[in-house]
């Protein structure tokens, strides 16, 4: 395993939380001690400190982070100019060179630094009320961390402790069923301890809410059929039971505007989000990264004509099953999601149209800094601030990484309760997320098997881009379905003469998955460091 000495960690975390933010010290601290000389004793009594080492243990990976994004690692984009993302669409990956998948180390550190926090709380002097919020937070996260290393590798090696420097280092598998309740004991033992809200410089730690909303996706991907193929029903019991735990808080709500609650920080959908402050810091690109090239942006990211096709009509049927589809016209009378998380050819966008088309299309690879063009003629515009004109690394929107919201536990309760036979209120849910005031979906009817395939058609739409597809079609058994489809672009050429536009369909990356993919390799070098750690399977 990779673990770092416990003075080497403290002192280096708590300097660099001291220097970006000295408002959390008084000047009697500043003045008694160095920065350079703070002891871990020193740490463990004051507070603040201690609160800025809690600190770290929110530094988990979140859905902006440039290098790991989770979108081109499904049927859902291409991201551009990287292989190591390329490696996973085409079933290439190893544990040598998983770099866009390698999470292990950064999950462990946290789970370290936590393991610490524990080693040290107890004997801390300061009130009873400030520790248990404390060790309630960290339960929480160290939980997620371990979530997230199981839904990519399955059992990982259960670290509580913290190592000494004279101790074996070597550490075997856990179960993923042992990890899972591991898991879920520790989101109880949270949920016991958080409470329900926060205000003011405290909005954005985990609540009592987030607390239970993880539980409940933990136990949902405990009951699929990647987890398990017995598909014994106290399972899918136990998850149905948390998501309606959750709900029935009366705290979360859906937002009427779905594009809006993505940019409205702190808002009663949200259950757990990490807020940025990119005009002190850049913290995340997303809109650089994101907006298309005709309006300076980098277009890393290109949302697959798969997905497009995967938006219904308004009709609520499918562009393959609806009569009154018109490929040359294909972007007309959509789910009104699709016109807010993708941006198309003819789209209104800031103020002009979008133009992809060639020859000489504003935001096509002969348009301005056309090297950035998307290859797909599509880019995301969910999580974009549409207020940046032009994005730069000194103009940047703050928008919000969501974790959990609450549309998703009425999807996870949907899914379960269809799974125990309730086929009435699992529509009676998905309608509701499809009844959101700017959405007004027609509802759906389905019963049997096709009600599962719209439950499962609905969380791919509803909670587009938001990392949840990656893990849904590997929990689902699908993946060899959905991942084996080659990437399609639309091609669009415009006749200079009469504007008139021409639409056609085009596979440009082939895909592949095999059974090995549906968990990702341990990285080599963690197999290197520890002789009872055992591979997954095919790898």
């Amino acid at each position: 395993m990779k673990i770092l000495r416990i003075h080497t960690r403290l002192v280096r975390t708590i300097l660099f939380l001291l220097l970006i933010t000295q408002s959390a010290c008084d000047d009697g601290f500043l003045e008694r001690q160095p920065l350079d000389k703070i002891s871990e004793a020193d740490v463990w009594k004051d507070e603040k400190l201690i609160e800025a080492f809690v600190n770290t243990c929110y530094n988990v990976r979140h859905g902006f982070l440039v290098d790991y994004y989770m979108m081109p690692l499904s049927d859902e984009a291409y991201r551009r100019a990287r292989e190591t993302f390329h490696l996973v669409n085409r079933g290439e990956i190893t544990p040598v060179n998983n770099v866009a998948l390698d999470h292990w180390s950064n999950f462990y550190n946290i789970i370290t630094n936590c393991n610490i926090f524990f080693q040290k709380i107890e004997q801390a002097p300061i009130g009873q009320e400030t520790k248990n919020r404390m060790i309630g937070e960290v339960s929480f996260l160290r939980a997620y961390a371990y979530f997230r290393l199981i839904s990519l590798y399955g059992g990982v090696p259960l670290i509580k402790d913290v190592f000494k420097l004279d101790d074996d280092f070597t550490a075997v598998r856990n179960s993923y069923d042992e990890c899972s309740a591991f898991i879920v004991s520790e989101l109880e033992k949270a949920q016991a301890l958080l409470p329900l809200s926060y205000t003011g410089s405290n909005q954005g730690r985990v609540t009592k809410g987030a607390a239970m909303a993880l539980k409940a996706r933990v136990l949902l991907y405990a009951a699929s059929p990647l987890n398990n193929p017995e598909n014994k029903a106290e399972r899918w019991q136990k998850a149905a039971q948390a998501a309606k735990e959750v709900m029935d808080l009366g705290i979360y709500q859906l937002q009427p505007n779905y594009k809006a609650l993505f940019l409205t920080p702190f808002n009663s959908e949200v259950i757990w989000s990490r807020q940025f402050k990119n005009n002190l810091k850049v913290e995340h690109q997303i809109d650089l990264h994101f907006y298309p090239n005709g309006s300076g942006g980098y277009g890393q990211v290109n949302p697959l004509h798969n997905l497009v096709d995967a938006f219904e009509m308004k009709s609520g049927k499918l562009p393959a099953e609806d009569p009154n589809y018109n490929p040359q016209n294909p972007y007309a009378n959509r789910d009104p999601r699709f016109y807010d998380s993708i941006l198309y050819d003819g789209a209104k966008w800031l103020d002009r149209e979008l133009g992809s088309y060639l020859p000489g299309g504003p935001d096509s690879s002969e348009g301005t800094e056309g090297w950035n063009a998307s290859f797909t003629s599509y880019s995301v515009r969910k999580f974009v601030d549409e207020s940046i004109r032009r994005p730069s690394v000194t103009n940047l929107g703050n928008t919000p990484w969501i974790f959990i919201r609450y549309a998703e536990v009425l999807l996870n309760y949907a899914e379960a309760l269809y799974q125990l036979g309730d086929e009435t209120k699992a529509r009676e849910l998905v309608n509701q997320i499809r009844s959101r005031e700017s959405v007004k979906m027609p509802p759906i009817m389905e019963s049997g098997s096709a009600l599962l395939k719209r439950i499962q058609h609905e969380r791919q739409i509803e909670l587009v881009f938001e990392e949840h597809r990656f893990f849904d079609v590997r929990r689902w058994k699908i993946a060899m379905q959905t991942d084996n489809e080659d990437a399609r672009k639309m091609v669009i050429t415009r006749n200079p003469a009469t504007g008139q536009k021409t639409y056609k369909v085009e596979v440009f990356q082939a895909r592949t998955f095999v059974e090995r993919n549906y968990l990702v390799p341990i990285p080599q070098t963690e197999i290197e460091r520890n002789s009872q750690l055992q591979q997954n399977p095919g790898y």
